[in-house]
């Protein structure tokens, strides 16, 4: 089944004839620091793989999301003079639906002793009804990390264009036992019954990740508490620390200063060695100051992941108008720097997404925000339609799907989607699942595979540059077929498909680069590689028009 299109929303619903476990899997890095040519400007930036409705800036690179009188703010390290990692400011823009952006002046840049050589990554929390940044200052070519704070300059201001940094920072040095160049971005914070206020920031020890937490009863004064919030031996560097509580009943999210008995929390951390975030789902003793995970939880490189693809320094906010918790998510480049340079620009956001706790309680639920609906405007749609036609590490889907692609033949599956398709198959993306049996349980691995979605060559011909990263992103859904039914739901624009499977259980983010099939001569197929037939239940497509505004 064929459908023509430029940048789409779908779902997709198929029946299948008939507990998982979530694994881990790798990206590629993207901190590599080119000094020779991290200013080099583009001289035109090129438009077929940038995108219609995800949030970026106009050219160059990106890396604290915020609500505040009826604004959205993002806050996003960004490379004001070229397409790759270097320069870092903190850029700025404001919007009303978190779809259609206005760039305005960066918050913060450069410019004082406590943060010359860099202004690095942290988090904005409203403190006695104004807002207050905190983010991480570089001091000294060592890379030294100290925590400052800014403010704005006119509160009274809708958009809180200009944001004045106070000289009483740095707030917090790192101490004797902290390893200053691992010691960075301050959590959103939150206000206990002992009237004091709590971040965390993350760290590393001799290879064991830290979040380290400090209090304060001024928000200016912090004193480091004896032991961290919680640690893990064996992970490498803690980097964009996360932390924010989850209800046990209901779909509303919950301010970050939350507690109770019908309250779990969400401990996330990005991790530098690995470069995907993790997180894990437990309980936090706030009297004790002490983060527990649940004993279900893999608790390291193992645990459960927000995306299984290109999504990385993740930020999670407190929405008090609609009563939500929303997630953004970094998704980097995985072209050659060479093509970054060349397009003049690198970096995306994902579409932000709300975060809910299962009723299982074993993960949490994601799904694109309901604006990003009303982008919607051509539909297709068809029901009712049958597609005809070992051993394994459970932890490492993607070893699974780089063996058997979607074109390799099996029993339940593969069956799915081709995605940013040329007429002839010479590119395309497949999103699909497989179904195995293990024991007396079946398995299902959704797969989001890049390896085929390009003609264009990996090798970069820069000395020392980063090659194409096109690999084949997989996790296995902790999903009940019983009711013998899968959902997909796709969102795909121009260089990148967000795909989330089972009603948001699991979620695969891909970075594509199609040189044939662009604009008009892109393609959508849906397709059963597997002996069973599928029945499709209903598939429904949309083209997306563009925000009114992005970044201009």
């Amino acid at each position: 089944m064929e459908f023509s299109h430029v940048y789409v929303d779908y779902y997709f619903f198929v029946f299948v004839s008939l507990l998982v476990i979530i694994n881990i899997n790798g990206i590629h890095g993207s901190h590599d620091v080119f000094m020779n040519i991290e200013s080099v400007s583009p001289v035109n930036v090129r438009e077929e793989h940038r995108t219609a409705y995800h949030f970026q800036p106009p050219k160059n690179w990106i890396n604290g999301p915020m609500y505040y009188n009826g604004v959205y703010h993002l806050f996003y390290q960004y490379n004001p003079k070229g397409a790759i990692w270097g320069n870092t400011v903190w850029a700025h823009s404001v919007s009303k639906d978190l779809i259609s952006w206005i760039g305005v002046e960066p918050a913060i840049s450069p410019s004082k002793p406590f943060d010359k050589y860099g202004c690095w990554s942290g988090s904005a929390t409203i403190v006695d009804k104004k807002p207050v940044i905190l983010y991480t200052g570089i001091v000294d070519k060592n890379k030294t990390q100290v925590q400052n704070y800014a403010i704005p300059m006119n509160i009274s201001d809708p958009y809180l264009r200009y944001w004045i940094k106070p000289n009483d920072n740095p707030l917090i040095v790192p101490d004797e036992s902290i390893n200053k160049t691992t010691f960075r971005d301050p959590t959103t914070a939150w206000f206990d019954q002992d009237n004091r206020w709590r971040i965390v920031i993350g760290g590393l020890r001799n290879n064991r990740g830290m979040t380290y937490l400090y209090r304060s009863k001024d928000f200016k004064h912090w004193i480091k508490a004896k032991h961290p919030l919680h640690s893990v031996a064996g992970t490498g560097n803690f980097e964009c620390p996360d932390f924010y509580p989850v209800s046990i009943n209901g779909e509303n999210g919950l301010d970050t200063s939350i507690f109770g008995n019908d309250v779990k929390h969400v401990m996330k951390v990005s991790l530098d060695l690995k470069r995907y975030d993790y997180y894990t789902i437990g309980t936090y003793d706030h009297k004790r100051d002490t983060f527990t995970p649940d004993k279900s939880m893999v608790d390291g490189w193992n645990g459960l992941r927000y995306d299984y693809g290109n999504f990385y320094a993740s930020k999670s906010f407190y929405d008090p108008s609609k009563k939500r918790r929303i997630l953004w998510g970094w998704a980097n480049e995985s072209d050659t720097i060479d093509n970054d340079i060349q397009k003049g620009w690198a970096g995306i956001q994902s579409i932000p997404r709300t975060l809910i706790l299962d009723p299982n309680g074993r993960q949490l639920l994601q799904w694109p925000i309901s604006e990003v609906e009303k982008l919607r405007t051509k539909k297709v749609e068809l029901t009712n339609k049958d597609l005809s036609n070992g051993d394994w590490n459970i932890y490492d889907a993607q070893k699974i799907c780089n063996l058997r692609d979607s074109t390799f033949k099996g029993g339940l599956g593969p069956f799915g989607l081709l995605a940013l398709a040329s007429e002839k198959l010479e590119e395309y993306t497949p999103i699909f699942f497989r179904i195995f049996k293990n024991d007396n349980e079946h398995l299902v691995l959704l797969c989001s595979d890049a390896s085929r979605s390009t003609l264009m060559s990996g090798k970069s011909q820069i000395k020392g540059g980063t090659n194409a990263y096109r690999p084949s992103f997989a996790g296995f859904v902790d999903v009940d077929l019983k009711q013998n039914m899968l959902s997909l739901r796709s969102l795909i624009d121009h260089s990148v498909v967000e795909s989330f499977g089972a009603s948001g259980k699991m979620v695969i983010t891909s970075r594509v680069y199609p040189t044939l099939a662009i604009f008009d001569k892109a393609h959508l197929y849906a397709f059963n590689n597997g002996s069973e037939i599928i029945r499709i239940q209903r598939l429904t497509a949309w083209s997306m028009r563009r925000p009114l505004h992005m970044n201009q």
